[in-house]
């Protein structure tokens, strides 16, 4: 499940979420734009590229996590790369104390997670992303100054992730506690938490660690753009 985790995510428990198994296209797969540019191929072959492009909507892109570097055709445009690595956390972990609530996240709170996402990237996310559940927020003096949720879920398996905090809070122990305690919820459920991160983000590598993710495997990043003429118009 987790060597292809966005394709089986959008195989399994996101399937309604899917563009791509509902119109037809075999070998690729891709959430709603408004959910989040996460896409898949079975397999990165050409005919896989063709069925992805039909799934673009005309201007948007691919964002597709790969067993190696990204080969697409080459009227593709590869916008930006880089290495990944996919963490688990196998064990409960403890939620570390701190001074401030966590609380759960809803509808009200969507317009300030689109700001905070933002400002901070902490990866794809968009108007929907936020209706995949499983968010939890720290506020101070009414401002949201971090959050973690959930994203991808391939059957028993749920992914962490828009773990962020607004730089005017950090170094708070914010971010390990929401980790923690979006991991303890996925546990609750009887699923495995998993997640993925820039290799190259090692303080952020460091938190999660700290909660108990211990390193799985790496991937390739690859954000991609179709040629305009083979995209969904």
């Amino acid at each position: 499940m987790l060597d292809n985790p966005i394709w089986n995510s959008l195989t399994t428990d996101h399937s309604h979420l899917a563009l791509g198994e509902l119109t037809g296209q075999r070998l690729a797969r891709r959430y709603r734009s408004e959910i989040g540019p996460l896409s898949a191929l079975k397999t990165p072959t050409p005919e896989a590229y063709a069925d992805l492009a039909r799934i673009i909507p005309d201007g948007d892109i691919a964002v597709l996590f790969l067993d190696e570097p990204a080969q697409p055709p080459p009227d593709w445009q590869l916008l930006r790369d880089g290495a990944l690595i996919q963490m688990l956390c196998s064990t409960v972990p403890d939620t570390p104390r701190i001074a401030e609530p966590i609380i759960p996240l809803a509808a009200p709170d969507f317009p300030e997670m689109l700001s905070l996402a933002a400002l901070t990237e902490p990866g794809p996310f968009r108007d929907k992303t936020p209706t995949l559940g499983g968010f939890f927020g720290i506020r101070v003096d009414g401002r949201l100054a971090a959050m973690a949720g959930q994203r991808l879920s391939p059957t028993g398996f749920t992914e962490v992730s828009a773990v962020c905090t607004h730089p005017d809070f950090r170094g708070r122990g914010y971010a390990l506690a929401l980790v923690a305690t979006v991991a303890r919820n996925i546990h609750a459920g009887s699923r495995t938490p998993f997640l993925t991160s820039f290799a190259a983000n090692t303080g952020a590598i460091r938190v999660y660690q700290q909660a108990g993710f211990v390193h799985r495997r790496n991937f390739e990043l690859a954000v991609l753009k179709p040629p305009p003429s083979l995209s969904l118009q």
